[in-house]
């Protein structure tokens, strides 16, 4: 009888937990989606600015490379 219940309260537990990750899961490939729009809006506005200003098509990689 003990070990049922003990049982019982490991697989409540284990139910919990596979609840959490299973949000964190999904905010995390939330997040993701956001980082890829993000990523395709950069490039979108490089290419867009690279148009207008051809200069900065040599001088972004330098920019860059100062940032980090």
């Amino acid at each position: 009888m003990g070990n049922e219940i003990l049982m019982k309260e490991k697989l409540s537990m284990l139910e919990k937990e596979l609840s959490t990750t299973a949000q964190k899961l999904t905010e995390i490939d939330r997040a993701l989606e956001e980082i890829h729009d993000l990523r395709l809006e950069i490039k979108g506005l490089k290419i867009f600015i690279g148009r207008l200003h051809p200069e900065l098509k040599k001088d972004f990689p330098e920019i860059l490379k100062k940032l980090r």
